[in-house]
C-alpha cells in the first residue's frame, strides 16, 4: 500500500490509474492540431480511441495511421506504444537509473506487481528489460532500414524502420502503409525480420533473463520451461492447422510460391497470438481459419511481456492439471515439479473471468451495433477477441461502431493490457483477509 495525501492505493490501483494517466496524456498530444494532417479533423474520440490503443500495444483503429496523423502524430503513437509495451513503470526506473536516484521501496513493488514478479530479487530483470529492449528495437530498425531505404530513401525509410520495429516488438499493430504489410507478402527478409521482432516482444523477459543465464546456471525456472513448450506446440499446432485450412493462400494472394507459401503460413501462426501484423486480410480466411486466430488471439503470449490474452503459461497449466485429473492423478506435475494450488487456482480464476468479460462484450455488441447481416456474430466474436487479446486484427467494423461500442472495445483493450487481475483488483479494492476458521469441506457432483 502506497499512502498518497493520507489516501492508502493499492498497488493495483496505482498501475491502473498510471495507465489511465499515460492514456489522458496521449489523449492530449494527440488533439494538438500538429499532429492531424492539414484537411483532416481530430474529434476527441478519436484521440481516445487511438490513444487507447496505442498505449494498449493493440492496433485498433478508427482512422488510417498513415494518412490522418502527421509525423508529430505518429511520433506520438510510437512513444506511447514503447510506454505501453514496456510498462510505465519500467520507465519510471529507467528514469530513476539515468538521474542516477535510488529506486525507492515504493517503487520497486509497483515494479514487481506491473511485471508479475513473484519477489524483489526478480527486480534485476527491469535493467534487462531495459537493456535488451532497446538493443533488439535497435537491430530490428537497422535490419528493417536495409529494405525500406531502396524504396523510400534515407528520412521516410529511416522513421519507417523505427515505427514498425517499434510496434512489431511491443506488438502493436500499428503500421504506416494503411493495409498493415500487405504489400511485403512476397517479401521473405521483411517478413522474417518482423517475425523475429514480435516473438521477441512476445516470449516475455522473464524468459529472456533465463535463457540469457543459462551457459552461467545451465537450468531454467519452471515458468520458463512451461512458457516455451506451451508456446511450441501452440504454434506447432496453429501452423498445421492454417497450413491444412488456408490452401486457398495461393489463389488470394495472387501470384505466390510453396516457399513463400510456408512462410507467410508460419506468420499466420505467429501474429494472432498478439502482433496484430498481417499480409493479406483476415477477411478472405476461411471459417477455420478465422476460428484458430480467435482462439490464439484468446491465448495471447507470455506473461510479463508486450502480449494480451490470457497467456500462454494459464492454458499450459490448466492443460496440465486436466491431464493430471484424467489420469487420476492426486498432483499436477510439470518438468519435474509440481504446481501449487495458489497457481491452479489463480489460473482457473482468470480463465474463466476472462471468458465472462468475453462472452459480456459480446452479448453488449450484439445488442447495440449495426452489424454485418451475414456471419455478424463471427465479426462481433473476431472484434473483442482482437480486442481482449490486443491483436489488432480487425475484419473491418471497428470504424463502424457507435459511440457505446467504442466505449467496449477500448474497456477490452485496457483489460487485455494491465491484466484481468490488477483491473480486478483496483476496482474491488481486493485486499486479502485471513480468517481464523474454515468451514467444513463437502463435494458437488461434476460432470
Amino acid at each position: 500500500m502506497i499512502e498518497i495525501n493520507k489516501r492508502k492505493y493499492s498497488f493495483p490501483k496505482i498501475l491502473t490509474l498510471g495507465f489511465l494517466l499515460v492514456i489522458a496524456s496521449g489523449t492530449l498530444l494527440l488533439l494538438l492540431p500538429c499532429a492531424t494532417v492539414s484537411g483532416a479533423q481530430t474529434s476527441f474520440m478519436t484521440a481516445f480511441f487511438t490513444s487507447t490503443s496505442a498505449t494498449c500495444v493493440t492496433g485498433l483503429t478508427l482512422v488510417n495511421t498513415a494518412t490522418h496523423w502527421t509525423g508529430f502524430g505518429q511520433a506520438v503513437i510510437a512513444l506511447l506504444m514503447e510506454v505501453g509495451g514496456l510498462g510505465f513503470m519500467t520507465f519510471a526506473v529507467m528514469m530513476s537509473l539515468m538521474i542516477r536516484r535510488r529506486v525507492r521501496m515504493s517503487t520497486r513493488l509497483l515494479t514487481q506487481e506491473a511485471l508479475n514478479l513473484d519477489h524483489l530479487s526478480q527486480l534485476s530483470v527491469v535493467y534487462l528489460i531495459i537493456k535488451l529492449s532497446l538493443l533488439i528495437q535497435l537491430v530490428g530498425s537497422v535490419f528493417l532500414f536495409f529494405d525500406f531505404y531502396p524504396r523510400y530513401g534515407l528520412g521516410r525509410g529511416l522513421w519507417l524502420s523505427i515505427f514498425h520495429a517499434i510496434s512489431a516488438f511491443c506488438n502493436a499493430g500499428f503500421d504506416l502503409f494503411g493495409n498493415s504489410m500487405e504489400n511485403y507478402l512476397n517479401d521473405p527478409y521483411m517478413i522474417c525480420v518482423l517475425a523475429v521482432l514480435i516473438v521477441a516482444g512476445s516470449m516475455g523477459f522473464l524468459v529472456w533473463k533465463d535463457l540469457l543465464n543459462y551457459h552461467k546456471y545451465h537450468h531454467l525456472s519452471l515458468h520458463t520451461q512451461l512458457a516455451l513448450r506451451t508456446g511450441a506446440v501452440i504454434f506447432l499446432i496453429s501452423f498445421l492447422v492454417y497450413l491444412l485450412t488456408e490452401r486457398n493462400l495461393v489463389q488470394l494472394s495472387g501470384q505466390i510460391s510453396g516457399p513463400q507459401r510456408l512462410l507467410n503460413t508460419v506468420f499466420m501462426a505467429i501474429t494472432p497470438r498478439t502482433a496484430g501484423l498481417i499480409t493479406f486480410p483476415y477477411t478472405k480466411l476461411s471459417a477455420a481459419g478465422i476460428s484458430v486466430t480467435i482462439i490464439l488471439m484468446f491465448i495471447g503470449g507470455t506473461p510479463g511481456s508486450t502480449a494480451g490474452g490470457v497467456k500462454t503459461t494459464t492454458i499450459g497449466l490448466l492443460a496440465t492439471q486436466s491431464i493430471a485429473t484424467l489420469r487420476g492423478q492426486r498432483d499436477t506435475n510439470f518438468a519435474h515439479r509440481r504446481f501449487t494450488q495458489e497457481n491452479i487456482n489463480r489460473a482457473l480464476t482468470l480463465f474463466f473471468v476472462a471468458l465472462f468479460i468475453v462472452l459480456l462484450a459480446i452479448l453488449l455488441l450484439v445488442l447495440t451495433q449495426q452489424l454485418p447481416a451475414h456471419d455478424s456474430l463471427a465479426y462481433v466474436t473476431f472484434e473483442v477477441l482482437a480486442a481482449f487479446g490486443t491483436t489488432g486484427i480487425s475484419l473491418g467494423i471497428t470504424q463502424s461502431l457507435n459511440l457505446f461500442g467504442q466505449l467496449v472495445i477500448m474497456v477490452l483493450m485496457f483489460i487485455g493490457r494491465v491484466g484481468i487481475y490488477t483491473v480486478m483488483f483496483s476496482i474491488f479494492n481486493s485486499q486479502p483477509k485471513v480468517k481464523s476458521y474454515r468451514y467444513p469441506e463437502e463435494s458437488v457432483l461434476i460432470g
